[in-house]
């Protein structure tokens, strides 16, 4: 997993226009990096309640607290500025267009904290950045495997190379499902705890057949047969069938797969000749469909059995049998 930073002259580049951004006071600690893509509100913060404002994030300062700062007395708007400063922000963004108190400004001059301006409404600028924040901070990782939209459930498919992984994928296609990574899939878990895949731009849309090369999905299909993210909602792990090992007969064992510190349910289908394995992401996916609705077929089916068995059972005699 690869921890990511963004520099606060990286948010200007790339979101000036969007957010309305300019710059008031700190240039010089542009060079400062975002590491947490949640927006902190000083809150509390400017009553000298240093606990409840977390160090190094982008703080946001609406109508509210510019208000309670100017009219606050001065040392009370000494104290409130000491604790803000002390939490040592990535950088402070003041919204509406909102002039920030002078004091404000000198002491982010002083450290080196860039202080912004932005036209947007507070609500406005918090969501826009919290979503560029999310997809630019998550934690990513890429696995070798295949990601499909099967029946709108997001599926990674994994497997040893030459497995199958991308046959099985491509009659999924031709029955109508979607590819959204072959070969190489980049994985991101964002801040609600979703976990993503998406392709490598290089060879998004492409998938490799043995035999047959290179193949542009997008451009054979048409675009409904391709997607650019996906949550992924199951794993199935392709293994080559070994008679000595036990697979799960009822469905009733609970595998789960890890990824970026998220537990995925997993499902192991062995693969031997005569098997079709298309058919059988397929019915995985309507199954998973079914539990997320509340309906596990597997347990049941042994809850019937064993009421059954239990039914069949001969009660026992009082009598004593010497």
């Amino acid at each position: 997993m690869s921890e990511r930073r963004l520099l606060v002259q990286e948010l200007l580049d790339e979101r000036r226009e969007a957010l309305d951004l300019r710059v008031v006071a700190g240039e010089a600690g542009l060079s400062r990096a975002i590491t947490v893509p949640r927006i902190q509100k000083p809150g509390l913060a400017l009553a000298g309640y240093r606990e409840q404002i977390h160090n190094d994030r982008l703080l946001s300062l609406g109508r509210t607290e510019i208000d309670f700062l100017d009219d606050a007395a001065p040392d009370v708007r000494r104290v409130a500025i000491e604790t803000v400063m002390d939490a040592n922000p990535a950088c402070i963004v003041v919204t509406r267009g909102l002039n920030a108190p002078a004091e404000l400004s000198r002491a982010c001059e002083d450290a080196s904290v860039p202080l912004l301006v932005s036209s947007l409404s507070s609500f406005d600028f918090i969501s826009g950045v919290t979503r560029f924040l999310d997809e630019r901070l998550s934690p990513t990782t890429s696995v070798h495997a295949v990601l499909l939209d099967v029946l709108g459930i997001g599926i990674l498919l994994l497997g040893k190379s030459g497995i199958g992984k991308s046959e099985a994928a491509l009659d999924l296609v031709v029955r109508g499902h979607r590819l959204v990574a072959d070969d190489i899939v980049k994985i991101v878990r964002r801040s609600s705890g979703l976990v993503a895949g998406t392709g490598s731009s290089i060879i998004r849309h492409h998938m490799e057949i043995r035999g047959l090369g290179i193949i542009n999905i997008k451009d054979l299909f048409g675009i409904s047969a391709v997607r650019e993210i996906k949550k992924i909602e199951l794993v199935i792990e392709l293994c080559e069938w070994d008679p000595r090992e036990e697979y799960d007969r009822l469905g009733t064992e609970e595998l789960t797969y890890e990824v970026l510190g998220t537990q995925l349910p997993l499902l192991r289908v062995p693969v031997r000749p005569g098997r079709s394995i298309s058919t059988i992401i397929e019915v995985a996916a309507r199954n998973q469909l079914l539990k997320f609705m509340g309906h596990h077929s597997a347990r049941e089916f042994q809850d019937r059995l064993n009421r059954a068995i239990a039914a069949a059972r001969p009660e026992p005699s009082g009598d004593n049998v010497e």
